[in-house]
């Protein structure tokens, strides 16, 4: 594991002779996976300059926004680990000091990729190993406390230019049922990236089996993730096309967020307890009272047809 600076942040890198794979030591983002012979990284890299997240305040910084993810925003790249909360805190919550997405987003990371986070009282650790042109990731959660609870353990990789590109990107996923953020079924049927220059949605997918594939048939690449589909049984879809005006996306931000992990939609701690199972699956991931609870998975950057 390399020390590096990217993009003026503190990195840790690791690399061979198929790909470059750097994580930010604040906040923990996968912030670059670059395929060496097409130096393309399908990541998303946001089109705002980012800082720190130790070094970020509401007064010093109205450029990343006024509100919960602002924080969040102002250190984010790439493949975002959602732990604890997936969505927006409470008022209350963001009062305490909450961010969109949770601690492990705004935290920082040692040499080991592990981290503390005080607020939800929970240790985490991520261990990164490069096998050609895959990588293999083992996440571990540790609960702190003397009592048993359910957290959101989510996967919010964020993919973006040149990788994403309107009406050519496409997504390849065994999907069994499709729902909107109001509960609504739907049947996804044409899963390419929209031609128009202005959209947006978040729709939701139970899986039958733990894989995602997307890509670019123009550059010939395609980006698979594989995952045990027990521990991550949803798939979410977010598209951010150059719809949001406010700070800090001022309508210039193309994304796909590929969000794989336990829970369906982003939302409220309260509503993802109060939800339940939905269509039968978990919603949540259970750690018990001083648990420990480990999650592996795979993430492969190959020319298509490889």
């Amino acid at each position: 594991m390399e020390l590096c600076a990217y993009r003026g942040r503190k990195a840790y890198r690791l690399e061979n002779d198929q790909l470059r794979l750097t994580v930010l030591a604040e906040g923990g983002h996968i912030a670059e996976l670059l395929h060496r012979s097409s130096g393309v990284n399908p990541l998303w890299t946001p089109p705002w300059p980012t800082i720190e997240p130790s070094a970020y305040s509401p007064e010093q910084h109205p450029e990343y926004g006024s509100d919960a993810e602002s924080k969040l925003l102002s250190g984010i790249m790439g493949h975002n680990w959602c732990v604890d909360l997936f969505g927006p805190p409470s008022k209350e919550e963001a009062a305490a000091g909450y961010t969109v997405h949770g601690e492990a987003s705004v935290v920082a990371y040692d040499k080991d990729f592990k981290a503390h986070l005080p607020l939800s009282q929970l240790d985490v650790q991520r261990q990164i190993a490069l096998e050609g042109n895959r990588v293999a990731i083992v996440e571990t959660v540790r609960n702190l406390l003397p009592f048993d609870r359910s957290i959101a353990w989510q996967e919010h990789v964020t993919l973006g230019p040149p990788f994403v590109e309107r009406g050519v990107t496409r997504l390849h996923a065994p999907i069994l049922r499709s729902a909107k953020p109001n509960g609504e079924e739907f049947e996804w049927q044409d899963r390419v990236y929209p031609t128009a220059m202005r959209s947006a949605d978040f729709h939701a997918h139970l899986l039958t089996a733990g894989a995602v594939a997307i890509e670019n048939p123009r550059l010939g690449l395609e980006l698979r993730y594989d995952w045990n589909l027990q521990d991550f049984p949803w798939l979410g879809i977010w598209e951010e096309n150059c719809d949001r005006q406010f700070a800090p996306w001022n309508g210039e931000t193309l994304t796909w967020g590929i969000e794989f992990g336990a829970s369906p939609f982003p939302e409220y701690r309260f509503r993802r307890a109060t939800r339940g199972l939905f269509w039968g699956a978990p919603t949540a991931v259970w750690l018990p009272a001083h648990g420990v609870r480990e999650i592996r998975y795979g993430l492969t950057l190959q020319e298509t047809g490889a």
